[in-house]
């Protein structure tokens, strides 16, 4: 009797074993998205490699001019009442921008 369940276990063993590999085989490969099924195939799609970005120079005194606008910007909207000391901040910032452009021509 101990013959024959061990034989019985060997043949079940052997028919699961041979069960799971057809299994793992037979499993579906996923499908293509709809929209690539409906692509025609006649011309390869040709994605060109982005652009290298240039570099800006200078990125620093690029963004102290938009500051300096910025703040042009706020002293032109604030209140008058400030006994000229406005007025001569709004001069000195446009003298600052105009040292940051006069700069950025010099290093051309």
């Amino acid at each position: 009797m101990n013959r024959t369940f061990l034989v019985c276990s060997a043949v079940l063993a052997v028919l699961g074993f041979t069960m799971l590999i057809g299994a793992l085989k037979a499993q579906p490969h996923p499908s293509p998205a709809p929209a690539a099924m409906a692509a025609p195939a006649a011309a390869p799609v040709v994605v060109a490699a982005p652009a290298p970005q240039r570099q800006e120079r200078h990125p620093e005194i690029h963004a102290a001019i938009r500051n300096l606008e910025e703040a042009r910007g706020h002293l032109e909207a604030a209140a008058h009442d400030f006994g000229g000391h406005r007025v001569k901040a709004i001069e000195h910032t446009n003298k600052a921008l105009e040292e940051c452009r006069e700069a950025l021509r010099f290093d051309r």
